[in-house]
């Protein structure tokens, strides 16, 4: 049974306080939730995050940080799709809420989730896009969601159980159907939107509009490109999710993306038919290939963030147009982070920077300040409790998040977690990066990856080496480090809950020949703290 916790003294839950119209009496006006998230939308593509590289310009996704805030460390527990919008819906981790991989896994609808409080508060509850959890989805009036992983032109989609086919791409699709929901929703009720892109997920397809956005350009590498993983374990060599050796056809755009129809790819061809003509002729190796493969992803990969952005930006003037901005706050966000070619790698699953971090930038007038960014730990486990906690709603004991209301509202609390737990289990299709679990500060990053045949610990330290190329576990300056974060990942599995053997099908239901059981202490399942 889940009980429902009492707050604390002193927090802010509810926004703007309104009187009613006869004066008698005031009245909290709940606000609306509008949740714009990204399949795989990285911190380095979003020029509000200010990477060294200026990927690209996001104007509309800079306006929300400008008049909101920034997160600057919101981290994920478990750096892949499903199991993070698993984690966001019902505040748990992946061992919790059964969802651990993309191979096998299916979300239990059954289980408490944010959306159905909401809808229970007096909510219109809605989702619209990217679902990827292979169950229907519960606790929303209206859904109208891709089937599986969707794709990026003229895509079948599944209204309210319904299959339905739409004509266009993608991501202006899902936002058209967003807006025709607001304006259609109960305006009685509060309202939550869930609105969640396909884009920028692999294979990266950009709208026929963008073909060419970037004038062909050299964009500038990433340092690491051409890491080699020098004095690393078997878990980091052994990868298959490298540029330079897992890059498809279809990646690289020297086929046509799937559904596109006759006239589109005449457009299509346009524009890549002469460029993949050059390749072909010029058939370059070893480096030269992974620097052309490199610039067409850039091309590809914040082309399609382009149009997340110029979307993002319709839907944000449709709440000014409506006037709901000042009474609606608006969250941006990301299932994890993603390589943008850091350590030669693209897609995401490990514990390093770049997908364990993923964008998280909030506006909501009247409480946070414009412009301002926080340092502060937060996670995707810790936004079924924000959004519940905007909404007045209580939330049940068995989620193991946060709400971070306060930090929004400019409060620090003295109580603030400085470390996380972090748990990737999939292994070993489609990239065969092993299982890994761990714990993340401020500085360091303590890991062991245990399966199928490792039994590897690194430490990384992120002031010494902030591109996470060195494994400092065996230097004995960090021996008493060493040991306080050994400390510590013990102290957070068995807060988590995390102690017991994983079930097989957590990594996929794939065999393993040698299976060291993960270390740690017994212990039985309590609250997640902000420690």
């Amino acid at each position: 049974m889940n009980e429902r916790r009492m707050r604390p003294a002193g927090l802010v839950v509810l926004t703007l306080a309104a009187l009613v119209a006869d004066g008698r009496s005031a009245e909290p006006v709940r606000p609306n939730i509008l949740f714009l998230f990204s399949d795989d939308l990285t911190c380095q593509a979003i020029s509000a995050y200010g990477d060294e590289r200026k990927l690209l310009n996001t104007p509309n996704m800079d306006r929300i940080a400008r008049e909101g805030m920034r997160f600057d460390r919101c981290l994920v527990t478990n750096s892949i799709c499903g199991p993070s919008r698993a984690t966001i819906l019902t505040g748990k981790y992946s061992h919790l809420n059964g969802f651990y991989n993309n191979t096998n896994s299916r979300f239990d609808g059954a289980q408490t989730t944010f959306p159905s409080l909401l809808r229970d508060a007096g909510y219109s509850t809605a989702i619209v896009g990217k679902w990827h959890l292979i169950s229907e989805p519960v606790g929303f009036d209206y859904w109208h969601i891709l089937p599986g992983q969707g794709r990026y032109y003229n895509p079948p989609m599944i209204d309210n159980g319904k299959k339905v086919e739409h004509h266009g791409y993608t991501t202006d699709i899902i936002t058209d159907l967003s807006i025709e929901w607001l304006r259609n929703r109960d305006k009685s009720k509060p309202f939550l939107l869930m609105s969640q892109h396909k884009a920028p997920h692999r294979e990266w397809s950009p709208a026929l509009r963008d073909l060419g956005w970037d004038e062909d350009r050299d964009y500038p590498e990433p340092p690491t490109l051409f890491d080699t993983f020098e004095g690393r374990g078997k878990a980091i060599h052994d990868h298959d999710m490298g540029i330079a050796g897992t890059f498809t056809d279809l990646d690289v755009k020297l086929v046509a993306p799937p559904g596109i129809d006759a006239e589109q790819l005449a457009e299509w061809n346009a524009y890549y038919g002469p460029r993949n003509g050059a390749f072909r002729k010029a058939a370059p190796t070893g480096k030269d290939l992974v620097r052309w493969r490199y610039r067409r992803y850039m091309h590809d990969y914040l082309g399609c963030v382009k149009a997340v952005d110029d979307n993002i930006g319709r839907i944000l003037e449709f709440l000014d147009e409506e006037g709901l901005a000042e009474n609606t706050i608006v969250v941006c966000s990301s299932d994890q982070g993603f390589y943008l070619g850091e350590h030669g790698w693209f897609d995401k699953r490990w514990i390093f920077e770049e997908s364990l971090r993923t964008p998280l930038l909030v506006r909501w007038p009247g409480k946070v300040r414009p412009g301002t960014a926080s340092a502060s730990i937060v996670s995707l486990i810790d936004f079924a409790e924000t959004f519940l906690d905007v909404a007045g709603v209580a939330a049940p004991e068995s989620m193991q998040g946060r709400s971070i209301v306060p930090l929004l509202c400019g409060e620090a609390p003295s109580d603030w977690r400085t470390s996380l737990y972090y748990h990737y289990y999939e292994f070993p299709v489609p990239h065969r990066v092993r299982p890994h679990y761990g714990v993340i500060t401020d500085r360091y990053k303590l890991v062991h990856y245990y399966k199928p045949d490792v039994d590897d610990w690194e430490l990384l330290d992120r002031e010494k080496d902030p591109l996470e190329t060195r494994n400092f576990i065996d230097d004995p300056a960090y021996a008493d480090v060493v040991k306080q974060l050994r400390a510590e990942l013990d102290r957070l599995r068995v807060e988590v809950g995390d102690t017991a053997e994983p079930p097989r099908s957590a990594y996929g239901n794939q065999p393993f020949a040698n299976e060291p059981r993960p270390q740690g202490r017994p212990g039985g399942k309590t609250k997640a703290a902000a420690k």
